[in-house]
């Protein structure tokens, strides 16, 4: 079970740190408490690249605004990466390479240990990502602390955090299958259909990319709304340059690409 004394003890215990913050609810929160805790040797760090869609960013802003975070923004560069841009099962270690590359520099300078939202939920799936940024001196409080998922926004709500029910939103290249390369041009394609979707009121949702063809994943709550939207959501999905558009009747699945790696 989440342990709130046992989080703001190992923050203290690190005494300086630098948050991976995608403004997401894990990292948000771990951002947040790390501020509450430590004051100003607390940084929050967004790496900005094709894969961060630019909602998510604009959101980091507001909530360091908001939140009256010290935050700071970093480029990386996926996409120079051969690696990455393979895609094989292996891209989110590439990425969080990247990642810990860009966000290193920055702690050494500060004398401050990276510190990422990962949780007790996120070891059972296939995340590589974990264990380079792990390998690369990458701490994890949350599973420390032993906190879930559920646990995370459970406190979020307590402690008045508007990202407490805040959809999950992984990088864009979660949309591709593996083995399909990942592109500044497919980036920004998915990046397009979804924020036509968001614009028409759906939150939680993936655009799966198949070249062509576009899988619409929403909740299976949510499956007769896209139905009744159908002009709506064509034009928007084919505004975004996908020919077909299909809708996932499973719904939406955090993560289910990974069942090409079975």
């Amino acid at each position: 079970m989440g342990d709130m004394v046992a989080l703001r003890r190992r923050l203290d215990d690190l005494g300086s740190v630098v948050v991976a913050f995608s403004g997401g609810a894990d990292s948000a929160f771990l951002a947040w408490m790390a501020r509450d805790t430590l004051g100003d040797d607390a940084l929050a760090v967004t790496a900005v690249s094709p894969s961060l869609a630019s909602e998510e960013l604009a959101d980091c802003a507001a909530l360091a605004r908001e939140w009256e975070l010290r935050w700071a923004r970093v480029d990386t560069d996926e996409l120079a990466d051969p690696n990455y841009v393979a895609n094989d099962g292996d891209r989110c270690a590439h990425c969080k390479t990247q990642l810990m590359t860009a966000l290193a520099p920055m702690a050494a300078a500060r004398g401050a240990t990276v510190v990422l939202g990962v949780n007790l939920d996120d070891l059972g799936d296939h995340r590589p990502g974990q264990r380079a940024a792990a390998d690369r001196g990458g701490v994890f409080p949350l599973v420390e602390a032993g906190f879930t998922k559920g646990e995370i926004r459970a406190e979020s709500r307590r402690l008045g955090l508007r990202t407490w029910d805040k959809p999950a939103a992984a990088c864009l290249a979660s949309r591709v299958p593996y083995g399909t390369p990942v592109t500044l041009g497919v980036l920004e394609s998915v990046a397009r259909a979804e924020s036509g979707l968001r614009s028409l009121g759906f939150r939680q949702l993936r655009v799966r990319h198949y070249d062509a063809l576009a899988r619409i994943e929403v909740p299976t709550d949510e499956l007769g709304r896209v139905v009744e939207l159908r002009d709506q959501v064509l034009a928007a999905v084919q505004a975004a340059g996908y020919t077909y558009v299909t809708l996932d009747l499973e719904g939406f699945r955090s993560g289910n690409l990974n069942r090409g790696l079975a």
